[in-house]
């Protein structure tokens, strides 16, 4: 398991940044030195560092609600309090090697509570934005050009939507806000690209309430969707998933709260809109949910299209297969998953990876299209990205 792994590294990062609290609260004040303070606020780093395999464990549910949020929390600042630090640590021994500033000053008091304070505060001002930017929903728009004609009409607005992780961080509030973006633009069709659920059903705090909101959606042929990576039960741990080799497969509730949403989910299956234009939902390629774990091809799905000159458009949830997709004969391909990194530096990292990590290329004759997603995953923040409901306008020029 990669979280067990990985705990040296967490453990070695709080003791980092202990050792940079201790040195600026016992330089701030001798009230800070004192036992019974150092005790308090051991325990209640403790506390914080042991959120992460609480809200996994505990038996009670209504417990991780309360407590898994708060460990997302403490995930994202403790990043940028260590990141900050590092920087800061490498620059300061850059100005010590260079004489720049007296070597003297780094034993003073003032530097210890300076560089504490500092740290401190340039770390909560990121995380509080990273907060609030997380709520605001931006809607971000697309043009797309086809040569192929679209009976019945010239044009189709879609709006596309993936990674909303309903659960312990997104709930009614954040869906409503989603909705009145989507039901603004007035499209013709609704996209989902996958990851309703943040791996359980559970994790959802009041879930008729969130159906009802989103029965709230307007558009002309209805709403379709495909599943992605996390839309099936498994345990998280700091991110990362455990609990056996199984296949996994989705919960039956959560194919009821789509099917009282309103939203069609698509399983490697193909249908006609309209007699108008062809819509493929793609199982997910890294836990497609099917009791043998695997899906169909590229080729194989096209096979099911009885008239090619009608335009194709696929949901699949990573951005993956691009050449292949586009080789058969796919016209757009909306996808998710990437949350376009969602904070940084993980906004740097995710363009490295991916062919398309956000935005729209084209590819041959075929454009992706994949959104940074609506909701988030870990902590509730944003530092680098946008929280985006996507709008592409598609004309058809035959």
């Amino acid at each position: 398991m990669i979280a067990v792994y990985l705990s040296p590294l967490y453990v070695l990062a709080i003791i980092y940044l202990i050792s940079h609290f201790y040195r600026m609260a016992t330089a701030f004040s001798q009230v800070l030195r004192r036992k019974w303070f150092i005790a308090v606020i051991s325990a209640v780093l403790f506390f914080l560092a042991i959120t992460p395999v609480l809200a996994s464990f505990l038996p009670d549910i209504y417990l991780r609600r309360i407590i898994r949020p708060l460990s997302t929390y403490w995930l994202g600042c403790l990043l940028y309090l260590i990141l900050i630090a590092i920087v800061v640590d490498i620059v300061l021994f850059i100005l010590k090697k260079a004489r720049i500033i007296k070597p003297k000053f780094f034993a003073t008091r003032k530097f210890y509570v300076a560089k504490g304070v500092g740290i401190i505060s340039l770390a909560a001002v990121i995380s509080v934005y990273g907060f609030v930017h997380a709520t605001d929903i931006k809607t971000t728009s697309y043009n797309v050009q086809l040569e192929k004609s679209c009976q019945n009409r010239d044009s189709l607005k879609i709006a596309l939507i993936a990674d909303l992780h309903l659960g312990y961080s997104i709930g009614a509030g954040h869906t409503q806000k989603m909705v009145d973006k989507v039901n603004a633009m007035n499209p013709d069709i609704i996209i989902f690209a996958g990851d309703f659920f943040d791996n359980s059903y559970d994790n959802i705090e009041d879930p008729d309430a969130v159906v009802e909101i989103l029965k709230g959606m307007k558009s002309t042929y209805g709403a379709y969707a495909c599943w992605g990576n996390h839309d099936v039960s498994e345990k998280i741990l700091v991110g990362f998933t455990f609990g056996g080799s199984s296949v996994k497969t989705q919960d039956k509730r959560m194919y009821e709260f789509l099917k009282k949403s309103n939203i069609n989910i698509l399983k490697d299956e193909v249908t006609l809109i309209d007699d108008s234009f062809y819509l493929i939902g793609r199982l997910d390629s890294q836990k497609p949910g099917s009791d043998d774990g695997s899906r169909l091809t590229p080729v194989e799905l096209i096979e099911k299209i009885d008239d090619e000159d009608k335009p194709v458009i696929a949901i699949d949830h990573q951005p993956r297969q691009l050449q292949e997709l586009a080789d058969v004969g796919v016209d757009i391909d909306l996808s998710g998953h990437t949350h376009d990194g969602q904070i940084f530096p993980a906004t740097v990292v995710t363009k490295l990876v991916w062919e398309n990590s956000c935005g729209m290329i084209k590819k041959d004759n075929m454009y992706s299209i994949v959104t940074s997603g609506v909701g988030v995953y870990g902590p509730f923040m944003r530092v680098g990205s946008d929280a985006e409901v996507v709008e592409i306008n598609v004309t058809f020029t035959n």
